[in-house]
């Protein structure tokens, strides 16, 4: 009996011994938990719905980023020049494309056509397009989204060989692209997709449209300031070029 008596107190003082443990490990927790969250506030949005602090007003305070500055045409062009020095020596890219590059200063009207063209061909090419007046309607899915920054182009000035410039320069950003094809509203495709690609791809070369046209458009545009880096006997005249990309 005396035995059990002293056994029985120690018994009860058990369970009362372990709660207050738990209590002050849990209250110790969430002590450190603000104290850390009030050393270091939250830098996010989300964070501040769950907390108050001079960081969350720190974050809805902070002045929104200036937007990057528009680069100019050859400050683009010889940014995208550039990257491909400094990745010199080249990878040859999985899958190669051609750039198809639409100078037109509307809306396409063989744009249908052009859809057929690519159907069933995605990821063997790109399309790029410069409307250089309104800012064209598409019928086929390729060409949506597909404009870049275009300006004014006069027929025969300068503007046009600038703008042909900025197709170049953008489709130059996409490594895959290994021919590079300038088009304008009035080309079509005079064969299938698999033949132009196979075409192009195993031709190491790139294509000039150059020729000797005596009419006013031709001949005739001459001027005496291009003497004497060229003489009117060379003069030709030139539209579409088809590019490779390493020669």
């Amino acid at each position: 009996m005396g035995g059990d008596m002293q056994m029985l107190p120690g018994s009860s003082h058990r369970p009362a011994l372990k709660r207050p443990v738990w209590i002050i490990f849990f209250v110790s927790l969430v002590s450190l938990f603000l104290a850390c969250s009030y050393i270091y506030p939250p830098h996010g949005d989300a964070a501040c719905y769950v907390f108050s602090s001079k960081g969350c007003k720190a974050v809805t305070d902070r002045p929104l980023p200036s937007p990057a500055r528009e680069l100019t045409d050859e400050e683009f062009a010889s940014k995208v020049v550039f990257r491909d020095i400094l990745h010199i020596p080249r990878i040859q890219p999985k899958y190669s494309k051609i750039a198809f590059m639409f100078l037109t200063p509307s809306s396409l009207p063989f744009e249908k056509l052009w859809d057929r063209f690519f159907c069933g061909h995605e990821g063997k090419f790109s399309v790029y397009v410069h409307a250089s007046k309104e800012q064209p309607v598409h019928v086929s899915r390729y060409f949506l989204n597909r404009e870049i920054h275009s300006d004014k182009v006069g027929w025969g000035k300068i503007s046009m060989v600038d703008a042909e410039r900025r197709l170049l320069a953008h489709a130059l950003k996409d490594p895959d692209n290994q021919q590079f094809v300038l088009l304008s509203e009035s080309c079509i495709p005079l064969h299938s997709f698999d033949y132009v690609y196979d075409y192009l791809m195993h031709a190491n070369m790139s294509f000039v449209d150059c020729f000797f046209d005596p009419g006013p458009h031709g001949h005739g545009r001459y001027s005496k300031h291009m003497l004497p880096v060229v003489e009117k006997k060379d003069f030709r005249k030139g539209a579409q070029v088809c590019l490779n990309r390493f020669i």
